[in-house]
């Protein structure tokens, strides 16, 4: 037969039978199916791959090593702190950074294992955290406590470039370890997107199969297709538990098998979604309890104590009063002590009520000018501020929506602690600011005192956290703790102004109206203490 004379693709494919057609549809189908699952499966593996190494391995790298870099700043401030003062409390930060040092750095091995730069950056940071404890965190540590180390002041400079390598290091390691885990983010991200290109592509081949079979096989194949056509109708519905009947030729099982297997799939997913969302639910209910039972715990707990106190400080006044003078100067040294301590404990007590009922006691929401409010702390302050011979002045300030009472408490500690933290043999000054910030006001409360060091800038909003002992400046250590709960009651922020080196600088924004809050819970007023609030 000649090229003139060969059949046309045409008339050679109309010579086709159903089952041929079949067969070759068939065949052709399964070849795709089976390149596309393949392909599937390589990506479901890489996605599970690169998944696995980005939350076992990348995240929490970067997590311990942040957990270490915290574990050397620990080392380095406790050692700094010792150093100056000889106090043996400075001593515990870094004993426990040590601790939490080789924690991480075991941690660190075993994550980065078989990743020669992380290992090689890792012994970076060691052998600079190694040099820096041997030339100086050991020795200044072996020095007796009481008094400051000479070794400290002899080598600060040498101590500030060791621990300026060891900063170094844990930046290099740490910059490492974010590029690897953003590579790692990327990767993710390409392979599920090929993902759902080879799914897209195995479903629209899927729906064009079953068009094909339709038109070409009516006879034998209409009712398997139009029964899982309507369970798939029933499924995407809504009825997700509604299960896919597997009909009719092999072919057509094999499809209802995979739709079927994805509906399980897709109930899973949901079920699991649900529980998990009934689970936090649940935990936000208990955890909102939870934070009632406490509050109403430390309120009674805290108005308990008060008789039993009253008790033993009028009996040791009664004490000091009678027999001062009359014992050995020891007796009266005790009598003292104890005086001094139930006074301590009852203002103490008193404080905690008052830090007790922010949001909860005092939470009367009405117009506040803060000028007529600062004027009335400054009257109370007045002898304080008189004796220390401090000035204070203020922008015209604004009006708001908030609670008097709390406006108050703000006012008085701020300008309390400007007053008491001052610098010896300097007058205080203090300046009050305010400006509108987008949809907040901003104020500033500054002063030329001792300051603020940068690293404590966020500890002194911490309860109980002191700068100095009772002996230096006096206090409960809850002034800034309750600002802070204050500030963020009304819808605000406050923090140290680190930059600012002439004394120090708090910065606290406020809403026009403060935010939503749950009605509080009913509890007894207790007394208010006019005691005042302390850094």
């Amino acid at each position: 037969m000649t090229g003139s004379e060969r059949p046309s693709p045409v008339r050679w494919l109309s010579t086709w039978t159903t089952r041929r057609w079949l067969r070759a549809g068939a065949a052709t189908s399964l070849t795709v199916l089976a390149l596309l699952g393949v392909t599937g499966a390589w990506v479901l593996t890489r996605t599970e791959s690169i998944s696995k190494d980005l939350v076992d391995v990348r995240s929490p790298a970067l997590t311990t090593a942040i957990r270490l870099e915290s574990a050397l700043l620990d080392q380095e401030t406790g050692i700094r702190g010792y150093g100056i003062t000889g106090a043996a409390d400075f001593i515990t930060p870094y004993q426990e950074g040590l601790v939490e040092q080789r924690a991480s750095v075991a941690q660190l091995t075993g994550l980065l294992a078989g990743d020669r730069a992380g290992l090689e950056d890792l012994k970076a940071v060691q052998d600079a955290a190694a040099t820096w404890q041997e030339r100086i965190a050991r020795p200044i540590a072996a020095s007796p406590a009481g008094s400051p180390s000479p070794l400290a002041t002899a080598r600060a400079a040498e101590g500030k470039r060791a621990f300026d390598e060891v900063r170094t290091a844990l930046s290099e390691q740490q910059a490492r370890l974010r590029a690897d885990r953003a590579r790692a983010r990327d990767d993710l991200m390409s392979t599920m997107a090929l993902r759902n290109a080879v799914f897209s592509a195995a479903a629209v081949l899927v729906v064009a199969l079953t068009a094909c079979v339709f038109e070409g096989l009516r006879r034998g194949i209409t009712r398997p297709l139009d029964q899982l056509g309507a369970d798939a109708r029933t499924v995407a519905d809504g009825d997700f538990g509604h299960a896919i009947t597997a009909t009719g030729p092999a072919d057509l099982r094999r499809l209802s098998g995979e739709i079927e297997f994805m509906r399980r799939r897709l109930v899973r997913e949901l079920a699991f979604s649900e529980e998990t969302r009934q689970r936090l639910d649940a935990q936000a209910a208990d955890l909102q309890r939870s934070n009632a039972e406490l509050e109403q715990f430390a309120y009674v707990a805290s108005h308990d104590l008060q008789e039993p106190l009253r008790k033993v400080s009028s009996f040791t006044q009664l004490l000091q009063r009678r027999y001062g003078g009359q014992l050995d100067a020891r007796a009266d040294q005790y009598i003292d002590f104890a005086v001094d301590g139930a006074n301590r404990m009852q203002v103490l007590i008193s404080d905690l009520l008052d830090f007790s009922r922010v949001g909860r006691m005092h939470n009367t929401h009405q117009s506040v000018d803060l000028d007529q409010v600062l004027e009335r702390t400054l009257s109370a302050l007045s002898v304080g501020i008189e004796e220390a011979g401090a000035t204070v002045t203020h922008d015209p300030l604004p009006t708001l929506i908030a609670d008097p009472t709390q406006m108050g408490m703000l006012w008085q500690n701020l300008i309390g602690n400007a007053v008491k933290f001052r610098r010896p043999g300097e007058a205080p000054e203090i300046r009050v600011t305010s400006v509108r910030d987008g949809e907040l006001w901003r104020f500033t409360v500054t002063d030329n005192g001792i300051g603020i060091a940068p690293e404590y800038a966020d500890k002194v909003f911490v309860i109980f956290q002191r700068l100095h002992t009772k002996d230096v400046y006096s206090g409960s250590g809850i002034g800034l703790a309750m600002c802070k709960k204050i500030v963020e009651f009304h819808g605000g922020t406050i923090g140290v102004d680190t930059a600012y080196r002439d004394g120090t600088r708090i910065v606290f924004t406020l809403a026009p109206e403060p935010p939503a809050n749950p009605d509080p819970s009913t509890l007894p007023e207790a007394d208010r203490s006019g005691t005042e609030q302390t850094r």
